[in-house]
């Protein structure tokens, strides 16, 4: 007799509340880690599409990533043919190992470790607020307001930062020219070149273009 009965949308928790959680890249199927989930994991991934598992250490809700900026974006949660384990299909964001490998199942130092020593996994959560900014336009925000004034307000500043950073530019140069202490000068290149990021950042926003699409210009380019 074939079964009638709806199909599960969540897991069946166990006795301590938790089901394991296996999670696999969604691009080539690797698996990257094992975690836990509890009730409230399961419904704040599904609401977010930001992965969160439940701490057993710490006892509360964890968002991977929430410190390193290593997050996993979900694709789809399945559960197994007891409902009792769930494999979760993400794409994340830089190495999910806290050694810095792609997958904990990797040796530390393994061929393909996908450390980031330059840390631009944080950029991720800087576009998450920005993206959030552009939904709900919130008072009082910078980034609401800009946005509210359009694609010249914000290309506007982008030219004015863009100006700024060639200028923070050429006065570190004449400072090394000169012999100089540098350390003025490139403290102000950094801050303008982030006034920069973060503008053309919300511009993209402003136009509705994903980062993703300048990175794939740029992967096309390096080839």
């Amino acid at each position: 007799m074939t079964s009638t009965a709806e199909p599960r949308t969540e897991p069946r928790w166990g006795p301590n509340g938790l089901v394991p959680a296996i999670i696999q890249d969604g691009a080539d199927g690797r698996v990257l880690m094992l975690a836990w989930m509890d009730e409230e994991a399961w419904r704040v991934t599904h609401e977010t599409g930001i992965v969160h598992f439940h701490s057993r250490a710490r006892d509360r809700l964890w968002r991977k990533g929430e410190t390193s900026g290593h997050e996993l974006r979900l694709r789809e949660a399945a559960l197994d043919c007891d409902d009792d384990a769930v494999l979760v299909t993400v794409d994340p964001i830089g190495p999910t190992c806290h050694r810095g490998t792609r997958s904990c199942f990797d040796a530390e130092g393994a061929p393909g470790d996908e450390t980031e020593p330059q840390g631009f996994a944080w950029l991720e959560g800087l576009w998450a607020t920005i993206a959030e900014r552009a939904a709900t336009r919130p008072p009082g925000s910078y980034t609401a307001s800009l946005l509210d004034g359009g694609v010249d307000a914000v290309a506007r500043k982008v030219t004015e930062e863009a100006t700024e950073v060639l200028l923070a530019a050429k006065d570190d140069a004449a400072a090394e020219r000169a012999g100089e202490d540098r350390a003025a000068g490139r403290d102000a290149l950094a801050g303008e070149t982030a006034d920069l990021l973060y503008h053309a950042l919300v511009l993209l926003a402003e136009r509705g273009v994903e980062p993703a699409a300048v990175l794939d210009v740029l992967r096309g380019r390096a080839r």
